[in-house]
């Protein structure tokens, strides 16, 4: 059972000795014909199912890269899976945020669930289900997705216990945002628990970064005082003074994008460990 392997200590590092009782496998947009044509198009306004799974299982690690003529594909591209026959997508991102960084910008990096690699973007969030998953790209753009390659590894296992969580991923904007008025990362409802975001910024004057005097407030349960309440924007993100020296990449956090001629930033948290149950 996927519950057993999540509960376990072993399943960290020190897991790797531990004898394992999945099936692993991996779905691909190898070239089925044995030529080297391992790639999908998608073409204006069209979709393309990039995995569809049956049975029980976790994806653990997801691997694109992709090539258009549009300048912001990495926006214009959505990312939507479902999980057990669902209707209504757990995961909807533009493709570049899901990765790491806003903007419809490229930013090498690297922490330990996500990045963008020398051309690639690669995810090892676990997202067990328990009655089949699907996996789709949308394109948005008037123009063609001319190459997209992708891999997609999972477990297949017998079952997943019912104490196992769906990993969900949503996308919001505000723009513009009200001065005064808080920003809403995420609302969410039922059980479960925060394990970090995304979030790309950008100021209403150019060369300000005054907006990032903004806390962080986490309320849980309708609670009326945040259980969580930091000190500034930059700071929650685990840098300081304005992001004074630039970008970084950590294991649990880090600063993917930093104009200060536009006042632009984009930069992970990632709450592992140290999840929010709510």
């Amino acid at each position: 059972m996927l519950g057993d392997i999540f509960g376990n200590p072993a399943a960290g590092l020190w897991g790797i000795a531990v004898a394992k009782n999945w099936k692993s496998r991996q779905i691909s947009s190898y070239d089925v014909t044995g030529g080297n044509q391992d790639f999908v198009t998608i073409p204006p306004g069209g979709k393309v199912v990039v995995g569809e799974i049956e049975g029980a299982g976790c994806i653990s690690r997801i691997w694109f890269t992709i090539r258009s003529g549009d300048p912001d594909i990495l926006r214009r591209v959505i990312l939507r899976f479902y999980w057990d026959g669902e209707e209504d997508p757990s995961v909807e991102t533009p493709f570049g945020d899901f990765f790491g960084c806003g903007f419809a910008e490229y930013s090498h990096h690297t922490s330990l669930m996500q990045g963008m690699t020398s051309g690639g973007y690669v995810s090892y969030w676990p997202m067990p289900f328990s009655d089949g998953a699907r996996l789709e790209a949308h394109n948005l753009s008037d123009r063609e997705v001319g190459n997209l390659y992708y891999n997609i590894q999972y477990h297949e296992v017998e079952g997943v216990g019912e104490e196992v969580a769906r990993f969900h991923a949503k996308w919001r904007r505000e723009n513009p945002t009200e001065i005064g008025e808080n920003y809403t990362i995420l609302e969410a409802k039922g059980r479960g628990h925060f394990t970090g975001c995304v979030m790309s910024m950008q100021s209403y004057d150019k060369g300000s970064a005054v907006f990032l005097e903004g806390d962080e407030m986490i309320y849980v349960d309708g609670e009326a005082h945040p259980s969580l309440y930091g000190t500034g924007t930059e700071d929650y993100f685990q840098g300081a003074w304005y992001f004074t020296h630039g970008c970084f990449a950590a294991p649990f956090h880090g600063l993917t994008l930093c104009d200060k001629v536009d006042a632009r930033v984009s930069a992970y948290r990632l709450h592992v460990p140290g999840a929010i149950p709510f």
